[in-house]
This record gives structure tokens, sequence and C-alpha cells, in this order.
């Protein structure tokens, strides 16, 4: 299961710094397809100022995958079955973890450079750069990462699992806005 928590945290960082320039989506793989999100979740989400209303899980597949640039699982396991179910998305899928340490790697290499502005070409042209680069830096970073990648899956658990999953997925999307 991909939790919703991810892309409704994302979005609402991205419309900060770029109003209505991405679009982030959810599916889940073991989706409850019509559900409202869990209410801890919504509740956690809430506390960081990032409402989950008209939320509606939906159940991961080749169509929900097909024409993304980018896509984040919370786990190894996911990004696995992901690149199983559609072998060509192997370069755009990562762990959203995963996908920040790829960035902090970037960031430390001199001879990458990126377009910097907030108009919508900007940013179109330095997210093409970003994902090109990322794939690059992609086996150094997973080498370079000492600690586990996933995110714990915390529905149906107790409360300080869903403490967890906020200490473990929160950062990575923060940093990810930050190459903005």
């Amino acid at each position: 299961k991909l939790s919703p928590c991810c892309p409704l945290f994302l979005q609402s960082e991205l419309n900060r710094i770029s109003p209505e320039s991405f679009t982030v989506r959810s599916a889940g793989s073991h989706a409850l397809v019509g559900h409202q999100m869990d209410d801890r979740s919504s509740m956690k989400l809430h506390e960081v100022g990032v409402a989950s209303d008209g939320f509606v899980a939906r159940q991961l597949n080749e169509h929900t995958v097909s024409g993304n640039d980018l896509i984040l699982a919370l786990t190894d396991e996911h990004r696995q079955n992901i690149v199983t179910m559609s072998p060509r998305l192997l370069k755009r899928v990562y762990t959203v973890r995963e996908f920040a340490a790829v960035l902090d790697g970037l960031a430390a290499m001199s001879d990458v450079t990126l377009p910097r502005g907030n108009d919508t070409t900007t940013v179109d042209a330095r997210w093409a750069a970003l994902l090109k680069a990322a794939q690059l830096a992609r086996h150094a970073a997973r080498v370079k990462s000492e600690v586990n990648l996933d995110v714990v899956d915390p529905y149906r658990q107790a409360d300080p699992v869903y403490d967890r999953m906020d200490e473990e997925l929160l950062p990575a999307p923060r940093y990810i806005v930050r190459v903005e």
C-alpha cells in the first residue's frame, strides 16, 4: 500500500514553490478503492497544514503509472512491483527516500548545473535535467545510503507507527522540493 500522505504533502509543497507546475497523483498496491484516507493519516497531514479533503483511493495498475515522468514508491518492494508491472519505467521509479538521497548526491556534484527560476519554462527545464541526472546518480546514492530507504506502512497499526511514518516520510518530500 502506498500512503496517500506522501503525494498530498508533496503536491502541497510543490504548489507553494510553483503553483500548477506539477501534478502529483496517488495509487496504492493494496488500495481500498474509492475509500477516503485513514483518519489517523488525515490527522497527521492536517498537523502539517495539508488538507486531505476529496482524497479517494485508486488501485495501482499499468494505467495509473503510464505517462508519468517520475514515480515515487514508499518501499523498495513497491518500486520493484511497479517495474515488474511495467519494465520500461525502470529509470523513472524510485522510493521517495531514495530519490531524496539521489538529489542530495547531485547537489554535491559540481558538474551538475540546473536552470534556476520559477517561471513554467524554467521549472520544466530544471526537472527534465534533474530527472536525467538522477538516473546517472542513482546507484551511487543507493550505495552511499546507510539507512533503509523504505517508509513504514502504518495502516491498522498503533499510533506510534504513524509517528514513525512521519519521521521517515516527511523529510524526503521537503528535500525534494528544496531543489526548486
